[in-house]
C-alpha cells in the first residue's frame, strides 16, 4: 500500500496543476447540481416491514385524510375563567370555521362538539386534520393556521397552535458552530508554527466538505433525505479533513527538516502517513455503511451521506494536498532556528535521546508504573460507564423542542390540561370488516382495550393498563375503522411502550372475535417500532465494529495482543460516552449549562451513529501512536523504550488531531436541535476519553507491562497474512538501497 500511495503522491506534487483543477472543476459541478436539482429534507421516520408501517400505509390508501398530518389549537381561558363562557365559546367557534378554511385543512373538530373540553373547564382542544401528510405541506403552513386564531386571541383566549405536522426538524446552522473552526485553526498555528501550513491544512479539509456535502445536497432529490443527515456530514467531514490533512502534512515538514528533497517529501508522506490516513478513513466509512444493515432508510441514508464526505476527505489528502505541497515547494519546511524546527530536528534523533516533549515525558510517567496506570485508567472508564445501563432510546417529538417554540408550547399545554397521551396517541387499525357489523366490531375492540364507561365522567372498567380512554371511527369504504387509543403516559414513556406490546398481544383474540386483521400504528408505535428496531441492532451492530477492529489492527500491526487491546479499549471508551450521555440528556447533569431543552430518552439512532463514528476514529489515533512504537521495536529498540519513543513522535500530532475533532463537534452541541446535539456531545466526550484516556495513557500503560508479547504472532499467522506495510518499510528499504554506494569493479 505505501509503495502504491508514494507514487500516488509524486504524481500529484509533480502534475499540481492538473490536479488542482481536477477538483476545483469537481467542486464547481457539484455546487451547480446543488442549486439546481437539489431536492428537500424529509424528516419522517419510517421501518419498512414493520407492522406499524405496513398499517400505516393501508391506512392512507383506505383514508388518506385519516393517515394525513395533524395538528391541534389548545385554547386557554385567563385564571378563574372557563372557556365555556359565550364570549369565549363564540370565540372559539369563530376560530374553528377560519381555520378550516387553511390551505391543505380537511377538517377541524369543534371542541364543543367533541367535548374535548379540560376538567377544570379552562381549556378546549380543536383537532385539525390535514389532507397531505407534513411533508406536503406549505412552508408557512404553521402561520396560517396561528393567523386563524385571531378571533380567539382578541376574545382574551391563549391559543397554542402545535401537533406532530410542526415537528422541530429542521437544523439550522449559525455562527456559533463555526467556533470549533476557529479553535481548528488555532491549534494547527499552535502545531505547525506557519501559517501557510495551517491554511493550506484547512483549505483541503474545506474543498473536501464543499464537495462531499454539496453532494449529498445535490442527490437529495433522489433520496430520502433528513435534515440531520448534512449537519452530521458537515460535522465528520470537517473534523477527519482537517486530521487526515494534519498527519500528513505533519510527516512532510518533518522530512524537510532532515534535508529531503519537497517532492520525495510529499511522495514518502503520502505512502506512509496516508496509508494510515487511508485505513482510519476505511474504517469510518465501513462502520458508517454498515448502518445499511440496520435496515432503516433514513439511517442508511444518514450512514451513507457521512460516509460519502469521509471518503472524499481521504482522496483530498492523498490527491489535492501533496499538489499543494508542490506549489509550496521548501516554503513548508520551519525556518532555520525557530521554535518548529528544533522540535522537528529533535524528534528526528534517536529512540534513546533525552526526553525533550512533553509525549515522552507522559510516555516514561505512565510505563514508570504501568500495573498501576491500567488499574486506575479501566477502574475509572468504567465507572463512568455506570450511567449507560440505564440507557433508554425513543424518537425526538415536540416534547423535545426548545421550551419558546410554538409547538413545545402547545405539547406542554396538552399534556397541562388534557393529559400528556394525547401529545401520542395510537391507531388502531381494524381491516376486512363485515361492513353490516363493522360498527359494533369497532366498539368492541375500544371497549376491551380501553374499558368499559361506569357513567362516572372519565372513568372505565376493564380494559387494558394506561389507556385514558379509545374511541373508534368507521372510515368511509365501510369495512376499514380505527381506534383512536389515549394513552395515560406520554409517548416517550416506557408505559406507553408497554401498551403498545398489550395491544399487540391482545390482537389474535380480538381477530378471532371480529374476523378482520388488527395492527397497532399512529406515528407513535412507528417511533416505537423504530427505537425497538435500532436497540435490537446495536448489540450486532457492535460485535460487527469490535470484529472489524481486530481484523483491520491484526493485519496492520501483525500482533494478537495489539487488536486485542485496542478493541477492548474502544468499547471502554463508548461505554464511557454513553455513560456522559445519559448523565446529561436523561439524568439533567448539566443540562442547563448545555443548553439541553428537557430531559427523558437518548435519541434512538444516536448510539449506533456514535459507536461507528467513534470507532474510526479511535482506530486512527491508534495507528499513528502504536504504528510509531512499533517502528522503534522493529528498528531494535526495547520494549519500553519504544513506546516512549513512539509517543514523543506522534503523541504532539494526535494531541493537535483529537483537540480539532474535540472543538468541531464541541461547537455543534450549540445547535438547538437536541438530535444533532447529543450526537455531537456523545462524539466530543468520545473523543476526549479515546484520545487521552485510552489511547495516549492506557495503551501505552499495557504495551508496557506486556514487554515483548504485545508483537507476538504465530509463524503459521504471520505466513499467512498478506502485508499492508502500513508504517512504510518498503520505501525505507528502497531509499537505503538508493543511498549505499556502487560496489567497485575488480
Amino acid at each position: 500500500m505505501s509503495t502504491l500511495l508514494y507514487r500516488l503522491g509524486r504524481a500529484c506534487f509533480r502534475r499540481r496543476g492538473l490536479v488542482s483543477a481536477t477538483w476545483l472543476v469537481v467542486l464547481a459541478a457539484v455546487v451547480t447540481l446543488m442549486v439546481t436539482v437539489g431536492g428537500q429534507f424529509d424528516d419522517e421516520f419510517t421501518i419498512p416491514g414493520s407492522e406499524s408501517q405496513i398499517a400505516l400505509d393501508r391506512l392512507r390508501e383506505a383514508s388518506p385524510a385519516a393517515a394525513g398530518a395533524s395538528a391541534q389549537l389548545v385554547f386557554v381561558a385567563p385564571e378563574g375563567e372557563a372557556v365555556t363562557a359565550p364570549q369565549y365559546a363564540r370565540a372559539i367557534t369563530e376560530t374553528v370555521a377560519a381555520a378550516g378554511e387553511v390551505d391543505s385543512v380537511g377538517a377541524v373538530l369543534d371542541p364543543f362538539q367533541s367535548q374535548a373540553i379540560s376538567a377544570d373547564g379552562r381549556a378546549a382542544l380543536a383537532s385539525v386534520q390535514y389532507e397531505t401528510e407534513a411533508i406536503g405541506l406549505a412552508e408557512d403552513a404553521l402561520e396560517q393556521l396561528q393567523a386563524s386564531t385571531a378571533a380567539a386571541q382578541d376574545a382574551g383566549l391563549r391559543v397554542e397552535v402545535g401537533g406532530n405536522a410542526f415537528a422541530t426538524t429542521a437544523v439550522t446552522i449559525g455562527p456559533m458552530e463555526f467556533i470549533g473552526v476557529g479553535v481548528a485553526v488555532l491549534v494547527l498555528v499552535l502545531t505547525f508554527g506557519s501559517l501557510l501550513a495551517a491554511g493550506m491544512n484547512l483549505l483541503t479539509a474545506v474543498v473536501g466538505i464543499g464537495v462531499g456535502l454539496g453532494g449529498l445536497l445535490a442527490v437529495s432529490g433522489a433520496i430520502t433525505l433528513s435534515s440531520t443527515a448534512p449537519t452530521l456530514a458537515l460535522m465528520i467531514g470537517l473534523a477527519v479533513g482537517i486530521d487526515y490533512a494534519l498527519f500528513i502534512l505533519s510527516r512532510h515538514r518533518s522530512q524537510l527538516v532532515e534535508g529531503m528533497d519537497p517532492a520525495e517529501s510529499a511522495g514518502r508522506a503520502t505512502g506512509t502517513a496516508g496509508s494510515a490516513v487511508v485505513f482510519a478513513g476505511l474504517t469510518v466509512v465501513i462502520a458508517l455503511a454498515g448502518l445499511s444493515v440496520v435496515g432503516i432508510p433514513f439511517l442508511t441514508v444518514m450512514g451513507l451521506g457521512a460516509a460519502g464526505t469521509v471518503l472524499v476527505a481521504v482522496l483530498v489528502a492523498l490527491t489535492l494536498l501533496p499538489a499543494l505541497m508542490g506549489f509550496a515547494g521548501r516554503r513548508l519546511r520551519p525556518p532555520a532556528h525557530s521554535k518548529a524546527a528544533r522540535r522537528e530536528e529533535a524528534l528526528a534523533e534517536h529512540a534513546g535521546a533525552p526526553a525533550r516533549t512533553g509525549g515522552a515525558r507522559w510516555g516514561q510517567f505512565v510505563t514508570r508504573r504501568p500495573g498501576l496506570v491500567v488499574a486506575v485508567t479501566v477502574l475509572g472508564l468504567l465507572v463512568m460507564s455506570i450511567p449507560a445501563l440505564q440507557l433508554r432510546l425513543a424518537l425526538p417529538d415536540n416534547g423535545t423542542a426548545a421550551p419558546e417554540t410554538a409547538e413545545r408550547q402547545a405539547y406542554d399545554a396538552v399534556s397541562e390540561f388534557f393529559g400528556p397521551g394525547l401529545n401520542g396517541p395510537l391507531l388502531v387499525l381494524l381491516d376486512g370488516l363485515e361492513p353490516a357489523t363493522a360498527q359494533q366490531s369497532a366498539g368492541a375492540v375500544a371497549a376491551a382495550i380501553g374499558g368499559t364507561p361506569t357513567g362516572q365522567p372519565g372513568e372505565f372498567t376493564g380494559g387494558l393498563d394506561d389507556v385514558a380512554y379509545a374511541a373508534p371511527q368507521l372510515l368511509p369504504d365501510g369495512t376499514t375503522a380505527i381506534v383512536q387509543v389515549v394513552p395515560a403516559s406520554g409517548p416517550q414513556e416506557e408505559a406507553t411502550s408497554a401498551l403498545v406490546g398489550d395491544i399487540r398481544d391482545l390482537a389474535p383474540e380480538l381477530e378471532t372475535q371480529i374476523g378482520a386483521d388488527i395492527a397497532v400504528t399512529g406515528q407513535t408505535a412507528v417511533a416505537i417500532d423504530v427505537s425497538d428496531r435500532l436497540a435490537d441492532a446495536l448489540l450486532p451492530f457492535a460485535l460487527v465494529v469490535v470484529g472489524l477492529a481486530l481484523i483491520l489492527l491484526l493485519l496492520v500491526f501483525r500482533s494478537i495482543l495489539v487488536p486485542l487491546k485496542a478493541a477492548l479499549g474502544f468499547l471502554l471508551s463508548v461505554g464511557a460516552s454513553f455513560g456522559a450521555v445519559v448523565a446529561v440528556f436523561q439524568w439533567g447533569w448539566l443540562s442547563g449549562l448545555l443548553g439541553v431543552p428537557t430531559t427523558g430518552p437518548v435519541i434512538s439512532f444516536m448510539p449506533i451513529i456514535l459507536m461507528a463514528v467513534l470507532f474510526g476514529l479511535a482506530m486512527d489515533y491508534e495507528v499513528f501512536l502504536v504504528s510509531r512504537m512499533r517502528e522503534e521495536y522493529v528498528h531494535g529498540g526495547a520494549p519500553t523504550a519504544s513506546v516512549v519513543a513512539g509517543m514523543r513522535h506522534a503523541a504532539r500530532v494526535v494531541v493537535a488531531a483529537a483537540l480539532i475533532m474535540f472543538s468541531v463537534f464541541a461547537s455543534f452541541v450549540t445547535i438547538d436541535d437536541v438530535i444533532v446535539k447529543a450526537i455531537a456531545f456523545g462524539l466530543a466526550f468520545g473523543v476526549l476519553i479515546d484520545a487521552f484516556v485510552v489511547r495516549m495513557t492506557l495503551v501505552p500503560a499495557v504495551l508496557a507491562l506486556v514487554g515483548r508479547s504485545a508483537w507476538w504472532l504465530p509463524r503459521w499467522l504471520d505466513r499467512a497474512l498478506p502485508d499492508l506495510d502500513v508504517e512504510g518499510a518498503r520505501l525505507t528499504e528502497r531509499a537505503a538501497t538508493e543511498r549505499a554506494p556502487e560496489p567497485v569493479a575488480g
